[in-house]
Parts: C-alpha cells; sequence; structure tokens
C-alpha cells in the first residue's frame, strides 16, 4: 500500500504556460537555405580560373604597350635597297626621309609603302623595321617593254607610265597606238618579233593608227604598211617576198606597201642614200 501511495506521490511535470494570444510554431526555416544552395551549386574553381584568365587579356595589352613604350624610339635611318634603273636611290631615301625621326613602332609602314608607289618607276615597295632605329625598302621598279607614242614607257604588264626620265630605259621597241588598245598593240608586237626572229630580222616598231591601220618597223629601218585587213596575211606575204626578193637589196629599200593582193610594192632610198647605208 504504501509502495502505491510513493508512486502515485511522484511529481508529474506540468505543461509549461502558454502565452496568451501565441500561436504554436513548426520547426524554424533556415533563412538563407537558398543562397546557400546557388553557392553550393556554383564550381567556384571554374569560375577563379575564367576571371584570372579574363584579368590576364585585359593586362596582356596594358603591358605590351608599357613594354613597347618603354622601348620605342626615334626612326634615325632609312636604308633603300633593289636593282634600280630609272629611279635614284638618294631621291627615294630623300623622299622617303621625312619618316626620320618619327617614332619606330608607331609609324605606319603602308603609309610609306603607298606613298613610294605613287612614283612613276616603283612598280612596289616593301618597308621593314629593322631595330633599334632603322626602317628598310625594297623596291623593285616597273620593267619597260617599249616607248609608247614617243613620251611614255609601256611595262611589261602592260601598264603606260611617264617617268621623267624615259630614255633611261635604253634601246627598246617603239609602239604606238590608242591608250586604250595599248594590250593588242602589245600581243600584236610580239607576235610579228617572234616571226621575224626566226627569219634572221629584227623588230623595231609598231604603229597602230586611230583608223585602225598597222605600220611595222624593221630593225634595220623598213617600213612595212599592213593596213586595216588581213594584217596577218599580209604580214606573211611580206616575209615571202622579203626573203625571196628583197633580202639581198635591204640597204636600198625604204618601204613596202603589203596592201596589194597579189604582192607588194617597193619604195626605193635614192641613189645618194643608198650609197650612203653601203659605206
Amino acid at each position: 500500500m504504501l509502495d502505491r501511495l510513493l508512486i502515485r506521490s511522484r511529481a508529474v511535470p506540468s505543461d509549461p504556460p502558454k502565452r496568451r494570444g501565441a500561436t504554436t510554431l513548426g520547426p524554424s526555416r533556415d533563412r538563407f537555405g537558398l543562397l546557400k544552395a546557388v553557392l553550393a551549386a556554383v564550381p567556384w574553381g571554374q569560375a577563379l580560373m575564367g576571371a584570372g584568365i579574363v584579368l590576364l587579356a585585359a593586362l596582356v595589352p596594358w603591358g605590351a604597350s608599357q613594354v613597347l613604350s618603354a622601348m620605342d624610339r626615334q626612326v634615325m635611318a632609312i636604308d633603300v635597297t633593289g636593282a634600280l634603273v630609272g629611279e635614284s636611290r638618294t631621291d627615294l631615301e630623300r623622299s622617303a626621309g621625312k619618316w626620320v625621326g618619327r617614332s619606330f613602332f608607331a609609324t605606319d609602314l603602308s603609309d610609306i609603302k603607298e606613298a613610294l608607289e605613287q612614283r612613276p618607276w616603283v612598280e612596289s615597295a616593301a618597308v621593314k623595321r629593322v631595330w633599334p632605329d632603322r626602317l628598310q625598302i625594297e623596291v623593285r621598279e616597273k620593267k619597260p617593254l617599249a616607248y609608247w607614242n614617243s613620251d611614255r614607257l609601256v611595262s611589261r604588264n602592260g601598264e603606260l607610265f611617264a617617268p621623267a626620265n624615259p630614255e633611261v630605259a635604253g634601246r627598246l621597241p617603239r609602239l604606238a597606238g590608242p591608250d586604250e588598245r595599248v594590250k593588242e598593240v602589245i600581243s600584236m608586237a610580239q607576235t610579228m618579233a617572234d616571226t621575224l626572229t626566226g627569219h634572221d630580222l629584227g623588230f623595231a616598231g609598231l604603229n597602230l593608227e586611230q583608223r585602225g591601220a598597222w605600220t611595222l618597223t624593221l630593225a634595220n629601218g623598213i617600213e612595212v604598211v599592213l593596213g586595216r585587213d588581213q594584217v596577218e596575211e599580209r604580214f606573211e606575204r611580206f616575209i615571202t617576198v622579203y626573203q625571196e626578193r628583197l633580202a639581198s637589196r635591204s640597204d636600198e629599200v625604204s618601204r613596202v606597201d603589203a596592201r596589194y593582193s597579189n604582192g607588194v610594192a617597193v619604195q626605193w632610198k635614192s641613189a645618194e642614200t643608198a650609197s650612203r647605208s653601203k659605206s
């Protein structure tokens, strides 16, 4: 009986008092849970590496410009190289001399190239920097093929140009005709020159008149009138007649008119001119 009383008399903890007006809450939520999840999902190693690369890419140009600025100096000399005939090395160096004293690194080499290629004789100019303070220019001149209309030259590329000193080109064939037909004249001249060479004759010039008539000049001074039509056939006929009838008396011949269908008309030099040419 006593045991029972002792068990019953044990203090049973009462429920904690409830606050008036309070509502019972569930487990408290973590306010930063979403942020932590986002941060946990970010690959921080790759992100930091990417940021480092971006920073490095931004710093490289800046660093390079600082190094170049520290190394930069003025251009002190300009050297011109190349096989020159029409141009003067001194004149070229003087023309490029306005770049002396400018920044070695900041100077735009394309400006120098463009300026030099405006000169009549210059086909191309290659410009490069030579550390620490020089520029080197390699000039390639136009190769003249013939004189054109007595006051200009035509290059092997068919380009007409008018230097102040065309005579330095030396002994060249003389071609003439309308400027817009220059390539046609060159083509005809090359064909005729090859044929003449095969018959031991020299080519000196070819003239295309505005109305379309052709006149050939041989190296021995004989003029051959070929006209406008059937030019190739007339030229071949002249070659045949010359070899058979005129070769032995070529120093007496002044002009041959090949515009006839059955032969050629020969204009002979005067007796005085012929005797002078023989002596």
